[in-house]
């Protein structure tokens, strides 16, 4: 009896290790270069980057009027969205799905969320408090942020590649395009683009969410 207990536990035990060995090993999450997106989506200057690309300098300014910088993220997860107080169609779906986020990771300084402002003329720092206070935004974690627009835009265009180059920076209204973007930015600790979700699919986000996990566990 003992004789087949103990062989019962060698095929148990072979078993697990044979599974443990064989099971897939997940890919690290792709680095996204310029050369890796739609040409119509980045600078023409950029276009033949292939490697190395990361996140340029910015200064901003969030909900309470706390000056935000690239320094403030380096060595840190975060995601990017690009939205304006006003909008009424997929921005509050949007800011729903980024609220999912915050509560997957509460108060965990690992993770930065920053909302970038398409409208600075209206969405003040007193007017980006009141929507924060709204969404329940964790002050330490979700930063509404605000500035010049041609900033704003410079950023997007060339760091985050949310807004096509077409797009005038100082036009007087703005770009729908640019208005509708629905994409979440994943970066990493490095300042380097780890992939683009869907911000109104609740499936996308659920996968974002997943992967900012496994951004830790790289680090």
């Amino acid at each position: 009896m003992k004789r087949l207990i103990v062989i019962a536990l060698i095929f148990i035990v072979g078993v697990l290790v044979a599974y443990y060995y064989s099971r897939p090993t997940p890919q690290p999450l792709p680095i996204i270069n310029p050369t890796d997106l739609e040409e119509e989506m980045v600078d023409p200057e950029l276009l033949r980057i292939g490697q190395g690309h990361t996140i340029g300098s910015f200064s901003f300014r969030d909900q309470n009027g706390a000056t935000i910088t690239e320094k403030s993220v380096r060595g840190k997860v975060f995601v990017v969205e690009y939205f304006f107080t006003t909008c009424g169609t997929i921005c509050p779906k949007m800011n729903v799905q980024m609220r999912r986020i915050q509560e997957a990771y509460p108060s965990d300084n690992r993770l930065k969320i920053l909302s970038f402002t398409v409208d600075p003329e209206t969405d003040t720092i007193a007017q980006l408090k009141r929507y924060a206070t709204a969404h329940h935004a964790d002050d330490n974690q979700w930063h509404f942020l605000t500035g010049q627009k041609a900033d704003l835009y410079k950023l997007a265009r060339r760091s985050f590649f949310v807004l096509k180059p077409a797009e005038v920076e100082n036009q007087g209204d703005v770009g729908s395009d640019f208005i509708h973007t629905n994409n979440f930015v994943l970066v990493d600790q490095r300042m380097r683009i780890r992939g683009y979700y869907d911000g109104t699919s609740s499936t996308e986000v659920t996968k974002l969410i997943k992967d900012i996990k496994r951004l830790f566990d790289e680090n």
